[in-house]
């Protein structure tokens, strides 16, 4: 019998289902296809990290896994051939540890691997071209900023960077007042950049602040329904007023 804790188990799971007699569903896919499958599974992952959940973390790792494993089978590819790049990677990359080269602390370690990095490409490229154009926008404005502040290009302070923000929002009421739609969505864009630099600066990491907020927003708006509901009332049959006071009631309570 095999090893239901080894990769091959898997790999042959997946085998088995893209066979001509496997899941029909499974065999119409493409790696287009799983895009949003991949996304999907990672962000389940970062729910049950929120959640402080082991077992369904466990779970959820192995959904993403699976995730790989279709890819790396679509793909042609091999388990050893992905497991082998990446731990000759993690070696070429890690000279302080696997060699003799000796750092003074983290700082160091990433300024050592951004010139590996380059040294693997070959050829130079841009500061910025190493950042995925397929992240979500969010957190592609903070490595893109946090990437150019590395040499240099950056506010002094917190202050200015603040300022920046205030000029932005000022720009879009300008955009909105004048009613040119693309001009709007223009500057909408250059304020939430400038707010992800703020936030940088304050060393908060924007996607999990807003993930946070997201998290707080559902909840509380759970609590007005549930509300509602005891009071035999759906959200049609309220109004802006019932709602805002059962919404400060949902606030009050998670505070005390």
């Amino acid at each position: 019998m095999e090893n239901p804790t080894d990769i091959d188990w898997l790999v042959g799971i997946m085998r088995r289902l893209l066979a001509p007699d496997g899941c029909p569903w499974d065999r119409e896919q493409t790696l287009q296809s799983l895009r949003p499958f991949l996304l999907e599974e990672a962000y389940e992952v970062l729910d049950a990290i929120d959640e402080g959940d082991r077992e369904h973390h466990v779970e959820e790792l192995g959904d993403l896994l699976f995730q790989i494993v279709f890819q790396t089978q679509l793909a042609g590819h091999t388990m050893n051939d992905v497991i082998g790049v990446i731990g000759e990677k993690l070696i070429r990359r890690h000279p302080h540890v696997f060699g003799e080269v000796r750092v003074r602390d983290a700082q160091e370690v990433l300024v050592n691997w951004e010139q590996i990095k380059q040294q693997e490409r070959g050829k130079p490229q841009g500061l910025l071209d190493g950042v995925p154009r397929a992240m979500p926008a969010l957190p592609r404005a903070h490595r893109l900023s946090s990437k150019a502040a590395k040499v240099g290009f950056d506010w002094p302070d917190v202050a200015a960077v603040r300022e920046k923000v205030a000029e932005e929002l000022r720009e879009l009421d300008e955009a909105a007042e004048g009613g040119n739609r693309q001009a709007m969505e223009r500057e909408l864009g250059d304020l939430l950049f400038a707010l992800v630099n703020w936030a940088r600066k304050l060393e908060i990491d924007p996607e999990e602040a807003l993930r946070g907020t997201n998290r707080r927003f559902a909840r509380r708006f759970a609590q007005v329904e549930t509300e509602l509901t005891r009071r035999g009332r759906t959200l049609a049959e309220s109004d802006l007023d019932e709602m805002e006071v059962l919404w400060q009631q949902a606030k009050q309570d998670e505070r005390s």
